[in-house]
């Protein structure tokens, strides 16, 4: 095996004692180690195994990111968040373009979006249990590719647009008050491919989209339960992104500048300014998003070809990592979810048609057996 170097005050004589005169950097001859490889290894010295615990049986209540090795199975053990998508109840209807609200996997609304019927928007409007879809009172204007914000009980319907052509965008915005929409006041600028965030239907954020088709714009529009003010912009125009969070941080996420551009762009608003900050490993556009400024999620949309995808990346404050992809590759969604453990993806287009499908995204703690790789 030849030697191994160390970076110790020490060195090993030929008679096995330790000499600390011969510099940092010293040699150990082959000869002196016992096991030439670590396959051949049959026990750690207790410095190294220190921090694992032997156990006859797993512990009752570990905490995340424990390690332990189990001596009756034989097995090295830990306790991890083990993220997944799985099937949820399907929407009523197939549609895409649709709009979402909600905190969480069990309190969620879907409203507006284009249903198998085509052409114009839909007034639909339902809420999620977590098991189904329900039926609930119309939005008062049919709208597809439209924004929402807020929660089950107290959301915000701004934008997009009725029938084609897309110049028949809307400023239209709706307040939901937990039982029907009540029409407030417009947006300053009409916009459809759009998306906002927000936590009620008192305080939300809009930025960028398109006017009226296939121009994207970057301004950006504050909601304070009356009225919708002119704010800073975002430093890159686009439509069809992806957005999550709060009225004052808040994420915007990949989208369309133009084709065939699919950008990767992330910016971070903080109630004031946006600022770009780590760019997605999979650009895209028309992909759900969910989660808060800090700790996001954006999964599906459509990427360049155009082809769709089911990728799902989550951010962490400060970069993208990939985790499991959606189970059916989708893009013009609706989304829900205001942590990255409990989110939702309903309807959207597959590449084929409109579909009635619904995701549930979970990170739930549970203890795996360590495997050779």
């Amino acid at each position: 095996m030849g030697t191994i170097k160390q970076n110790r005050a020490n060195n090993i004589l030929t008679s096995g004692k330790l000499d600390a005169t011969d510099g940092l950097n010293n040699n150990v001859p082959a000869t002196n180690i016992a096991n030439a490889s670590l396959s051949s290894v049959t026990s750690y010295p207790p410095s190294a195994g220190a921090g694992v615990s032997s156990v006859a049986s797993d512990p009752p209540s570990p905490n995340e990111g424990q390690v332990w090795y189990n001596t009756t199975s034989g097995a090295l053990k830990q306790y991890i968040g083990v993220s997944a998508w799985s099937s949820g109840g399907n929407l009523p209807t197939a549609l895409y373009e649709n709009a979402g609200a909600g905190a969480s996997i069990n309190a969620s609304l879907n409203f507006g979006g284009q249903t198998p019927a085509g052409g114009a928007g839909t007034t639909d409007t339902q809420t999620y249990d977590g098991t189904s879809w329900t039926e609930v009172n119309n939005l008062n204007n049919s709208r597809r590719l439209l924004a929402g914000a807020g929660t089950q009980t107290s959301a915000l319907a701004f934008g997009g647009y009725t029938v084609p052509p897309a110049s028949n965008t809307q400023a239209l915005t709706e307040s939901w008050d937990g039982t029907s929409w009540t029409e407030v006041n417009d947006l300053n600028t009409k916009r459809n491919y759009t998306q906002g965030f927000g936590t009620s239907n008192t305080a939300a954020l809009l930025g960028g989209g398109a006017n009226p088709a296939t121009t994207s714009v970057g301004n950006s529009e504050s909601w304070d339960g009356t009225n919708w003010t002119e704010v800073n912009d975002l430093n890159t125009a686009r439509m069809r992104f992806g957005a999550t969070g709060s009225q004052t941080a808040g994420l915007i996420m990949g989208g369309l500048g133009g084709p065939p551009d699919y950008y990767t762009i992330t910016e971070s608003w903080d109630g004031t300014n946006w600022t770009e900050v780590s760019d997605l490993n999979t650009g895209r556009n028309t992909a759900g998003g969910s989660g808060i400024s800090t700790s996001a999620l954006l999964s599906g949309g459509s990427i360049t070809g155009p082809s769709y995808t089911g990728v799902t990346e989550e951010f962490n404050g400060s970069s993208w990592s990939e985790l499991n992809d959606l189970n059916t590759s989708r893009y013009n969604t609706g989304s829900s979810g205001d942590t990255t453990t409990s989110s939702l993806i309903f309807g959207g287009y597959d590449g084929a048609a409109r579909t009635q499908a619904t995701e549930e995204f979970t990170n739930a703690l549970t203890t795996q057996t360590i495997t050779a790789s």
